[in-house]
């Protein structure tokens, strides 16, 4: 069965090592400060063209000007130092408001790296391995099963999985796991029918996903998956603690993200941008067409950590610096350089990567292969990219996205809510050809 998903929308996550790290990953660069009071430096001093560089801002206000987008945060760094930190737009069309640097963005799949680092947290600690069986610590998943089909009287047919799907294999969606919104199997009916992202508890939609066979082998098909909610699931079962209390004293604490989390507390709900989708005549329309998430007002019982985050772009930077440096960023470790590499590497093999797996603009093929809980280029020169080799990167259902250039020493955030779907503006791949360009001293 094939898996190639090209729609843009299918980031809805809401809406896992193999033991092959290759060898040609770029180093990670020695551990840079990131400036606390976001005040841009001049461009040129970490090689950029002031000149060049209009063409990025001309490129973002077009698609608010042409009414694609309602408006636009992005943030660039370099070794470390903010180079551009700029709005464009509004953060809500009815009223007016204008967008600003510190808005806060619904960032629903750029929520799965933040949990990737949860777990290896914990990895560190030595609370799981990758080869493991995922049922070692839920063992609700001790007795999957794997859809194989239908008879002729419609009844399933179900088979018995080749392997235990494997740690490795959950944190790279690739253990058999699913969303139901992509495909119009039984099982994909039967994900649907459960309403998993209404559970009052983790352990509710575990026990409801424990359920639903799986759709395929594990390990045979990259498959864009609930297996980050199970992630978080694994958090809370590992380290003893709720998701949010969790990621709040391990991560966003540490990294000074102050406006991160799984909701919007009332004092700063006027920084909170509006979402939208588009019309059947294009026309942007208030609302998270098709999220699986959607109420941000109040902490939720069931947090989700595949897609449940807001966040600002000067916050997710903290956190992609963090990457950038090692694990480390102002002088709060979070994780050792090894791990960082270990998390940010490809772990697809090549037979996954043929160009036949993908979601939205993301397709595994040589040159471009996923890394635990987010995708990474192996040769951007293979699939026609500027950025440099080991660059990690993700994005999100309402259009947000992100990437850390280990090669060439940059993170680049961008900020829009508009849900993604057929006839989206690329507006990451403007983005990307608009930075690199601008980038006159490598």
């Amino acid at each position: 069965m094939k898996r190639a998903q090209f729609f843009r929308y299918a980031w809805l996550p809401l809406a896992v090592l193999l033991p092959i790290i290759g060898s040609s990953q770029a180093p990670i660069p020695q551990a840079r400060r990131a400036r606390s009071d976001i005040a841009a430096v001049r461009p040129e001093a970490e090689g950029f063209s002031s000149e060049r560089l209009q063409r990025l801002d001309a490129a973002m206000q077009q698609f608010v000007d042409d009414r694609q987008l309602p408006g636009v945060v992005t943030l660039m760094a370099r070794h470390g130092q903010v180079v551009e930190l700029k709005a464009y737009g509004k953060k809500n069309l009815a009223t007016g408001a204008p967008m600003t640097p510190d808005t806060i963005f619904r960032i629903y799949s750029m929520s799965k790296p933040v949990t990737g680092v949860a777990m290896m947290i914990l990895y560190e600690e030595g609370k799981w391995r990758p080869s493991d069986p995922i049922s070692k610590y839920a063992p609700e998943f001790a007795h999957l099963k794997v859809f194989k089909g239908v008879d002729p009287n419609g009844k399933l047919i179900l088979e018995d999985p080749n392997h235990p799907p494997t740690m490795r294999e959950l944190m790279t969606h690739t253990a058999g796991f699913f969303y139901g919104k992509f495909g119009d199997t039984p099982v994909h009916r039967m994900f649907e029918d459960e309403r998993l992202f209404e559970s009052g508890s983790l352990d509710e939609m575990m026990a409801k996903l424990a359920r639903i066979p799986l759709l395929y082998q594990p390990g045979t098909q990259w498959v864009y998956s609930v297996s980050v909610d199970i992630q978080g699931y694994l958090v809370e079962k590992l380290s003893g603690k709720p998701l949010a209390d969790f990621m709040h004293e391990r991560i966003f604490r540490p990294l000074k993200m102050s406006d991160t989390g799984f909701y919007v507390p009332p004092e700063k709900n006027a920084r909170f941008a509006e979402v939208y989708s588009a019309g059947a005549n294009g026309k942007l329309e208030p609302g998270a067409k098709g999220a699986y998430i959607s109420d941000f007002s109040r902490q939720p019982s069931c947090p989700s950590g595949g897609g449940g985050l807001v966040s600002t772009a000067h916050d997710y930077y903290r956190f992609a610096q963090m990457l950038l440096n090692g694990g480390e960023l102002d002088g709060a470790r979070v994780l050792a350089p090894t791990t960082v590499k270990l998390m940010t590497s490809n772990h697809l093999p090549s037979q996954l990567m043929t160009g036949e797996f993908a979601i939205g603009a993301h397709r595994m093929r040589p040159g471009f292969g996923y890394a635990y809980d987010g995708g990474v280029f192996t040769d951007p020169v293979e699939v026609d990219s500027p950025v440099g080799q080991g660059t990690y990167t993700w994005d999100g259902a309402a259009g947000t996205w992100f990437w850390m250039d280990p090669t060439n020493d940059i993170v680049f955030v961008g900020m829009i809510q508009r849900m993604l779907a057929p006839g989206s503006p690329d507006v990451e791949g403007v983005s990307r050809a608009t930075v690199y360009q601008a980038l006159v001293k490598p």
